[in-house]
């Protein structure tokens, strides 16, 4: 009998060394796309980059075992599939094809005989049961200020919710731009309008500081919908370039913005993008007749469109509260309202609820204080700008106006930064 194993339940002959775990656990950790794997042994498969072919050994004996386990929870994007090397698995010739599609996966295999051969005594998945620690501060920044006259300013909200004095920009001013965190406690602020349509970047990091602009990557455009996802990403959607699109672009958590993804969903512009469920992300609203959402999975791959209740509307904020849920509020339907749609932590979104505060739309809204959100700034109706503020509790309910601070503007952008209050 070949390997270790910690309970020789089975009887049979063989040097057996009984481990604290059972298995020797091989501590490096697979990356390779082809990797050949011995009995006794467990395997962490980490397919982040490449799918991984497995081959188990080419003779075994009963009670063999061999343990693989999905390392970085992407065996649903790069799969991992097993070449038992001419024995039978499941009673089935190697010939069969046998993979593994399902993220945070594990299986666990035990050679019976050579009519069976490999029988996976458990194939279970492990839930993502935990979500990204909630920033605790906030910034806005960039924006419109006058009939043509875009800014840079930065204003940062503590955990109190205190919106901070301006700041004086860095990066190209502009408007119609989009923030979102990532890298779970940093900032991107993205695309935008400039005399013409822009794909520049710029980073924020963990104490609100604006970095310089970054030649951008994919499409120019404005407008877009913003959030992050997963444990530590981000995902631009959506905009105007020219006409309506529904391209993406994935952000990674150091702030590297991908190329374009072609888009699912109807194309339109001046939507939100919020979380939902600890992970997952929403887009919805925008310049389009009837009311659409689309789903953005953990991994950042966006749904086909539903439809959902709720007043049709552009240039609306969103805001995430109570850790997994989610409020689209304010925006225009060619007259500004102040409107609120709950979104649910399974990403429904609900009927519209009466809104709080002054009816505006082109507003910003950004999660803030681990459980709370914030809606500021924006316009009455064209140039008409203002710097209030509406504080949104840990059970989605929006306060009254609070007077603001700083430069009154719309068309700006918000992010969330800091794990520290």
């Amino acid at each position: 009998m070949s390997g270790t194993i910690g309970n020789n339940i089975l009887s049979h002959s063989g040097s057996i060394a009984v481990t604290a775990a059972g298995l020797n656990w091989v501590s490096s950790i697979v990356t390779a796309s082809t990797v050949t794997v011995e009995a006794g042994n467990g395997y962490w498969i980490n397919t982040t980059s490449n799918a991984c072919t497995i081959t188990l050994p080419a003779s075994a004996e009963a009670g063999d075992q061999i343990v693989i386990v999905d390392y970085a929870r992407t065996w649903g994007t790069n799969s991992v599939t097993l070449d038992s090397n001419g024995l039978n698995f499941q009673g089935n010739a190697d010939t069969y094809t046998v993979e593994y599609t399902t993220d945070g996966q594990s299986v666990n295999l035990i050679y019976s005989d050579s009519t069976k051969g490999w029988l996976p005594l458990e194939d279970d998945v492990a839930a993502l049961d935990h979500i990204p620690p909630p920033t605790q501060r906030a910034a806005f920044a960039y924006g419109q200020v006058g009939s043509s006259s875009n800014t840079s300013l930065k204003n940062l909200m503590n955990s109190s919710g205190v919106i901070a004095s301006d700041v004086t920009g860095v990066g190209t001013a502009r408007r119609m731009i989009s923030g979102a965190t990532y890298g779970t406690d940093k900032g991107i602020f993205a695309y935008g309008y400039v005399s013409g349509n822009v794909n520049m970047s710029n980073l924020m990091n963990n104490s609100g500081v604006i970095a310089a602009d970054v030649t951008g990557v994919g499409t120019a455009r404005r407008g877009t919908g913003s959030t992050g996802y997963g444990a530590d990403k981000a995902i631009y959607a959506f905009g105007l370039a020219g006409a309506d699109t529904n391209l993406s672009n994935l952000v990674s958590n150091v702030g590297v913005v991908a190329s374009d993804t072609t888009g699912v969903g109807t194309a339109r512009a001046e939507l939100v993008g919020v979380r939902y469920g600890g992970d997952k992300a929403i887009m919805s609203f925008g310049t389009i007749a009837a009311t659409k959402t689309n789903l953005i999975s953990n991994l950042g791959v966006v749904a086909s469109d539903t439809t959902q209740v709720g007043t049709a509307r552009t240039a609306p904020g969103a805001a995430t509260y109570g850790g997994d849920k989610a409020a689209i509020a304010y925006g225009t339907t060619g007259s500004v309202t102040a409107v609120k749609n709950l979104v649910n932590a399974s990403g429904v979104v609900g009927s519209d609820v009466s809104g709080v505060g002054t009816a505006r739309n082109s507003i910003a809204g950004v999660g803030y204080g681990g459980d709370t959100g914030a809606f500021a700034y924006g316009t009455t109706g064209g140039t008409n700008y203002v710097s209030l503020k509406n504080l949104m509790n840990n059970v989605g309910v929006i306060a009254a106006d609070v007077t603001g601070v700083g430069t009154a503007r719309a068309t700006l952008a918000s992010a969330g930064y800091s794990l520290s209050a």
